[in-house]
Order: C-alpha cells, then sequence, then structure tokens
C-alpha cells in the first residue's frame, strides 16, 4: 500500500464547456480563460502537498494531452460515468484499486482554497478512526470527499448542484455508521457573485494566493474601459 491520492477532479478549460454559469457577465472564452487559471492554481497547491500522490482526474475522456501538458508530473485518470457520483467513485475506487490507502476528490472551483485545508484532509484520512473525510462548501455541497473504502451510498442518487448534498452526505454516512471528519468550510466560484466574492477575498489576501487566477482578474480589471 503507498500513501493517499489526492485527485483534482478537472474539465478542459474549452470555450463553451466550463463556467457557463458565469455566462454571462463573462464571454465563453473568458470562462475558458478563468477555468485554465483556476486549474493552474489548483494544481500547484496539489503539488505542493506532503505524503500524498498528486493526480488529475479528467474529462471529457480525449483530453490526456491536454493534462499531460499541464501536470507532466501528475498521475492521470480519465473520470467515467453518467452523473457527477458515479464519476466520484470511479475515480476514488481506481485509485484505491491502484494500492493508494486513501483517496481524496478535492474540486477545481475552489481557487483560493487554503493549501492547509487539503494537507489537513491527508492527515485525517490516515487516522484509523476516520473513515470519510468532507470539506464542506458554503453553497450546501462539498469542495473535497475522501475515504478509504469506496462507499456507494455517499454517491448514488444523490441531489447534486442542490443546497442539500453536504447534508444528505452526512445523513447516510452515519446511517451506515462512517465516521465523518469535517474540515472548515469554504466557497467555490460558480455564478457572478462567487466570482466577485473570489475578487474581494484575493484582495484581502485570504486563503491562497491563486496567482494565476489573481494574474487574470489583475489583467481583466486593466484592460475594463474607465
Amino acid at each position: 500500500m503507498t500513501g493517499p491520492a489526492v485527485a483534482i477532479m478537472a474539465k478542459a478549460p474549452a470555450p463553451g464547456a466550463v463556467k457557463t454559469r458565469l455566462c454571462p457577465p463573462l464571454a465563453p472564452a473568458q470562462a475558458a480563460a478563468l477555468a485554465h487559471a483556476f486549474l493552474l492554481d489548483k494544481i500547484g497547491q496539489v503539488r505542493t502537498l506532503r505524503g500524498a500522490r498528486p493526480v488529475v482526474a479528467f474529462a471529457p475522456a480525449d483530453a490526456a494531452a491536454t493534462f499531460r501538458a499541464l501536470a507532466p508530473d501528475f498521475g492521470l485518470l480519465a473520470q467515467r460515468g453518467p452523473d457527477l457520483g458515479a464519476r466520484l467513485a470511479a475515480v476514488l475506487g481506481d485509485l484505491l484499486a491502484g494500492g493508494h490507502a486513501g483517496a481524496i476528490a478535492v474540486d477545481g472551483d475552489t481557487p483560493s482554497l487554503p493549501t492547509a485545508f487539503v494537507q489537513a484532509a491527508v492527515g485525517r484520512l490516515a487516522d484509523p478512526t476516520v473513515d470519510v473525510v468532507l470539506g464542506p462548501s458554503d453553497d450546501g455541497g462539498y469542495y473535497l470527499i475522501g475515504m478509504k473504502r469506496v462507499h456507494g451510498a455517499l454517491f448514488e442518487a444523490m441531489p447534486w448542484s442542490t443546497p442539500r448534498v453536504l447534508a444528505e452526505t452526512e445523513r447516510r454516512a452515519r446511517a451506515a455508521g462512517l465516521a465523518v471528519a469535517r474540515l472548515p468550510a469554504w466557497f467555490d466560484v460558480d455564478t457572478a457573485e462567487d466570482l466577485e466574492r473570489l475578487r474581494a477575498s484575493l484582495a484581502r489576501g485570504e486563503g491562497a494566493p491563486a496567482p494565476a487566477t489573481r494574474a487574470l482578474l489583475e489583467a481583466w480589471r486593466a484592460a475594463a474601459p474607465a
């Protein structure tokens, strides 16, 4: 058995395929540029983790070359499954079947997520009394999930993209007798309001520095009409 793997759930940053809830106010090409910046920052963050193997779990299945160029030192794993729950379960299951003692999936929509939170997930997963690690999102979902064995009930027929995801996941975990460790909450960036929150948060120096995202937002601001 090797240590845990931390997999970024990533989509190839193609216009019209990513961050579509930000269009408008963003144009599809701008949304793709933002997704690319988010991905660069998340790769940079996961690369710094101690005691974990970095992985990109990518979609679509033909995008391996894109991610190999972005993260040549990461393991690559194609996402598979008809919905988010199936894809998460498959990624975690594949990593565990590959000999990792634990597997963590982290989203790509939290560029300023503090690195300490993800490092804490690696540590909590090593605790023999912990079965599942969850990182709550302010919107009622989660930015991270980790486990040492795949528990299918936490992924099947889940009300994805609703504020009930975290609570329902924890309810099902309790019903199955699983011990859940909660990380601190953070916010993801899906809407125009989230993007403005990110701008303000980065300006205050909160969370991870997110250099690629910060540089892109500053370039857009500099180019905007006075």
